[in-house]
């Protein structure tokens, strides 16, 4: 009942993948401040971290790095 047959994150199926890709362009609003002072912006609700960045504004960005559960990225 609770080998390997069971469920896990790990095992894959569970985790939604980025709606973002590391290497492509897209135009955001930024939406809040992280603790760290870097801009935060959301693609399908997916947190992206853009450095430099005020809230409000509305940039152009490139995606650097895609985690789990954020990707981090640059102003163009």
């Amino acid at each position: 009942m609770y080998g390997k047959d069971r469920g896990s994150f790990q095992q894959g199926g569970f985790a939604p993948s980025a709606p973002v890709d590391a290497g492509k362009e897209y135009e955001v609003e930024i939406e809040d401040i992280a603790k760290q002072g870097d801009g935060i912006a959301r693609v399908e609700g997916f947190v992206i971290f853009v450095p430099e960045t005020a809230v409000g504004d509305q940039v152009n960005i490139v995606v650097d790095k895609v985690m789990r559960r954020f990707a981090v990225a640059h102003k163009v």
